[in-house]
């Protein structure tokens, strides 16, 4: 059973969702980040610029345990591991690439600081930030948008990808984000269908704190 180091998180939220969807048996280690948990020592000793998510698996490669950190590499692990969420051909992998990287490069670091602008006394750096990261947000929103004009995922077609899965977390925190689908629907016909797909659901549910 893979053991998933983990808090209630955007990328916390897209490795259960990935777990969840590949039938795999998981374990939550709940690491309450509010409380300093991932300076502890064993978390450290395979998470070492101490962020969840990160995993350990006692069935990997070979049949020897194998740990992973970073969202992203967790995604494209378990892909390699079921054969499921990430193509095989080099051609049709490469967009599933591309929008993984998209996501932890952007839509990831720039919502993620509209999070912590929102948690800071009301005043001219508050603002400056909200608008800011805010501007950058919806700007990748808009992003998205155009990319899902006509398609049903992100990067595949047929099923989604593990590239969906790393960028639902972040959509999941739409309304924190200040973000109305409504303004983008193709986002919001994206994630409702991500959202009614019961793996996903359970993925979204299941507690992780």
């Amino acid at each position: 059973m893979i053991e998933l180091y983990t808090w209630n998180t955007p990328n916390g939220r897209n490795i259960s969702v990935a777990l969840e969807e590949m039938g795999l048996a998981y374990a939550v280690k709940p690491v309450d980040i509010s409380k300093g948990q991932q300076f502890d020592p064993h978390f450290l000793s395979f998470s070492p610029n101490n962020r969840i998510p990160a995993i350990i698996d006692p069935d990997g490669p070979g049949g020897k345990p194998i740990t992973v950190f970073e969202s992203g590499a967790i995604l494209l692990y378990l892909g390699e591991k079921t054969g499921r969420f990430l193509p095989r051909d080099l051609r049709e992998r490469v967009p599933v690439l591309e929008w993984l990287m998209w996501q932890m490069g952007g839509f990831g670091p720039m919502p993620g600081q509209v999070h912590h602008f929102l948690q800071q006394p009301d005043g001219p750096a508050k603002d400056y930030g909200l608008k800011r990261y805010g501007d950058e947000t919806r700007r990748l929103y808009g992003v998205l948008d155009k990319r899902l004009a006509g398609r049903d995922w992100v990067a595949t077609a047929g099923e989604p990808s593990v590239a969906d899965f790393a960028i639902l977390g972040w959509a999941w925190r739409h309304e924190r984000h200040k973000v109305d689908f409504a303004d983008f629907p193709n986002v919001g016909r994206w994630y409702a269908a991500l959202c009614a797909r019961p793996a996903t659901a359970k993925g979204l549910e299941v507690a992780l704190s």
